[in-house]
């Protein structure tokens, strides 16, 4: 009996279990070749060719820089006896610092011309959103125009954000 592979319970014994060692290595060694070759064709960085364009992987745009209008325009507006208050925090985007310097400068005269621009707006036309897109797109053009008659880049000013919008 003590030369059968199986023992009377019929569970392999030591010599069975010798016999499946090496069937356990191979398919371990053949797994790791797999993953070897996968990572080969797949994850390997590719070669530069000489004379080709080398892809960057950072954007060459600089940061955008922002700058808030501190405190909130708040204006009155309505003609028909009704009179309505508008509050609007307001921030300034560009990509150049010395624009935003301007824009710090300049920030009396922006403000004059912004608070003129908002108090002569209609409630009615402002509570659609292609109001208040219009809106934006005019205090853009009122930075840029003051910060061109100061010499600075006025196209370097590339947006203006409502961050809050308040009528009431």
């Amino acid at each position: 009996m003590a030369t059968e592979a199986k023992s009377e319970a019929g569970a392999p014994t030591r010599a069975a279990k010798k016999n499946r060692l090496p069937l356990i290595i191979i398919a371990l060694a053949v797994l790791a070749g797999g993953g070897g070759a996968a990572w080969w064709f797949f994850l390997k960085p590719k070669p530069v060719v000489a004379g080709s364009p080398v892809p960057e992987t950072h954007s060459s745009r600089a940061a955008a820089i922002y700058y808030k209008f501190d405190p909130a325009f708040v204006v009155n507006f309505g003609s028909d006896g009704n009179t309505r208050y508008l509050q609007i925090t307001l921030e300034a985007m560009s990509r150049d610092a010395a624009v935003i310097e301007q824009i710090k400068n300049n920030e009396p005269a922006i403000r004059n011309d912004l608070v003129l621009l908002y108090s002569a707006q209609q409630p009615e036309a402002l509570l659609a959103p292609e109001g208040k897109e219009k809106l934006r797109q005019a205090t853009l053009e009122a930075v840029r125009k003051t910060i061109a008659a100061e010499g600075a880049k006025s196209e370097a000013v590339e947006a203006v954000y409502f961050t809050s919008f308040v009528i009431q």
